[in-house]
């Protein structure tokens, strides 16, 4: 299956998993918006949960839970990123950001939820022994605090409360936190049901996270709001230290472009079946939203 298709299957997969993790939960607004703020997205980072378990023989099936664990803790993010006291997003995906849509204590539990909901998902039998499991919930764990997502976010925020202008190497490390570590989570998952080495998944997935993001800093220069489903131009507006800003378009550009053949190489000891994995990363600097 070609990766357009790939991941659009992957994507369907990964929502009804989502969708019967929340069936038969109490009939309340928090409940609404976590399926709300689950809705659409490229699923990307299923995908890659799901592509690194099938290049290591896992079936997709047993996988499965944990792509949807990854896709509920980047929902939850986002939920959180959007309210007033972080970025202040009114548009998420094309719809209102669920603080708009609710409220902001709404959002807060929102995302709450969603993210215990990823811890609950890694507990499912399915991925493997005990001991699998606990590697996952560890592994999420660290992708995604102090030392991960939430640590890039608070530098994020500390020098924009500062109004400091971050230097390259500076922003390199925020973003490797802030959007690399769940990305590398996903990748690497694969690898960690299957028992075999991570350790070339994790570094294709630190090239494919920060060409993720330098793409991201070029749409929200060049990007069309229509399409991308979110605010463009906020970064100039706040006047942000991006990609963009220190080396220009045309250099973030070709910095993306050389993230990409970075992550092509780091799988070239697999031989076949990395093709979907490759396709992934040229999509991800050549996206419209």
């Amino acid at each position: 299956m070609r990766f357009p298709e790939r991941l659009a299957a992957d994507a369907a997969l990964c929502e009804a998993r989502l969708l019967r993790a929340l069936e038969d939960r109490a009939d309340q607004p928090v409940t609404h918006a976590m399926r709300y703020a689950l809705r659409g997205g490229k699923r990307l980072r299923a995908f890659l949960v799901l592509e690194g378990a099938r290049l290591h023989g896992v079936p997709e099936a047993r996988a499965l839970s944990a792509a949807a664990a990854v896709e509920a803790l980047h929902a939850y993010s986002l939920v959180h990123d959007d309210l007033p006291a972080m970025d202040d997003d009114d548009l998420r995906r094309g719809q209102p950001t669920v603080h708009v849509k609710w409220d902001e204590a709404t959002a807060v539990l929102a995302g709450d939820a969603l993210q215990t909901l990823a811890f609950e998902l890694l507990t499912d039998p399915a991925l493997g022994s005990a001991e699998v499991r606990v590697a996952l919930v560890a592994g999420l764990a660290k992708a995604s605090g102090i030392d991960g997502m939430v640590l890039g976010q608070a530098l994020d925020i500390a020098a924009e409360t500062a109004g400091r202008s971050l230097t390259l190497e500076e922003i390199t490390a925020l973003q490797a936190g802030k959007t690399g570590a769940l990305i590398s989570f996903a990748a690497e998952a694969g690898a960690v049901i299957a028992g075999a080495d991570p350790a070339p998944l994790r570094r294709y997935a630190a090239a494919l996270g920060l060409a993720f993001q330098i793409a991201d800093d070029i749409l929200d220069v060049t990007g069309d709001e229509a399409v991308t489903g979110k605010r463009v131009g906020k970064d100039a507006d706040a006047g942000k230290a991006t990609f963009v800003s220190l080396l220009g378009l045309e250099g973030a550009r070709v910095r993306a472009a050389d993230l990409v053949r970075e992550a092509e190489a780091a799988l070239a000891g697999y031989g076949n079946g990395t093709a979907n994995l490759i396709a992934a990363a040229r999509f991800v600097i050549a996206r419209d939203n």
